[in-house]
Order: structure tokens, then sequence, then C-alpha cells
């Protein structure tokens, strides 16, 4: 298991939503894995998951009491990056700060990076 503090980060709002996840699903001590994935309108979209595995290449970071998991291919795409909860007229949610995106959809599930090959996944972001 690797541990990298400046991998991606997570504020402290954030990483209190993410307990509070964890422990309505029964899972306080897994972690939360976050993933980039191809599609959306923008070319690559975030994704975010419950996860008790530990793959190999996986870079791990605990912060604020959560442990945040990152698989190999991903790792490029979102190194710098932090999560953040905001609020909105529409609810809350996760967000992700990411210095390698160049370009983002409106909604912020989806960006693009300049001289970055996909990773193969499904098409279509359907958020905007």
């Amino acid at each position: 298991m690797v541990e990298e503090q400046t991998v991606i980060s997570i504020t402290e709002t954030a990483a209190a939503r993410a307990r509070e996840i964890l422990e309505r699903h029964n899972k306080p001590n897994a972690a939360i894995r976050v993933f980039i994935k191809s599609g959306g309108c923008s070319g690559y979209q975030y994704g975010m998951a419950i996860d008790e595995r530990e793959l190999e290449g996986d870079t791990f970071v605990e912060m604020h009491g959560v442990k945040l998991v990152v698989d190999r291919m991903s790792l490029p795409l979102l190194v710098g990056s932090t999560i953040d909860w905001v609020e909105s007229m529409m609810g809350g949610g996760f967000t992700v700060h990411n210095p390698n995106a160049t370009s983002t959809c409106g909604c912020g599930h989806s960006f693009r990076t300049d001289g970055a090959k996909a990773p193969d996944g499904p098409a279509g972001c359907g958020c905007c």
C-alpha cells in the first residue's frame, strides 16, 4: 500500500460527508475510490465509490479520517486534485477541483485534459 499525501486531498467538509456515507452503509473502515472513466461531454468523467478492496497499483491517501484510493490509470489525471462538498439550490454533492483539467462541462462532472489518452470505459455522461 503506497501512501502519498500530495496525490489527492479532501476538504474537511467533504471528509465529514464521506464519513457519514461510510457509516450509513455500515462500512466505516472502507475507502472512497476516486476514479476517472472515459465519457461525458468533455471526454473524461469523475466517479466515486465505496470500496473495501486493494487492487494492484492502487494509491492510498488518508486525510481528515477518510481513506481515499486511486487506481493507477486514473492517478495521472487526478494528481493535485482536491475533493470538496458543495451545497447549491439543487442540493449538495462532491466536486473535484482538478488542476489537470483544461476545460469542464457546465455541471463539472466531465472534463478534458491536453495530451492525455482516455482510459477505456462507458461513453456518454448524460450530465448536461
